[in-house]
């Protein structure tokens, strides 16, 4: 399934100013309590660590 037009949200899941990356977004990571976060490659790794609510083991989808 691809979604076109998410763009990355960062490593702290644009809830945290100035921290949107802006590049297409690749992968999904669902969370507990809050919407999945869209990740581009570079955001997947430190999005695991760094997004609030995110599961684990993470549950990280390809959407793009």
């Amino acid at each position: 399934m691809t979604q076109r037009g998410l763009r990355c949200r960062g490593p702290y899941g644009g809830e945290v100013d100035a921290t949107e990356c802006g590049e297409p977004a690749r992968f999904e990571v669902l969370r507990h309590r809050r919407g999945p976060l869209h990740v581009c490659p570079v955001h997947l790794g430190p999005a695991l660590l760094l997004a609030d609510g995110v599961l684990w083991p993470p549950d990280i989808r390809l959407i793009g």
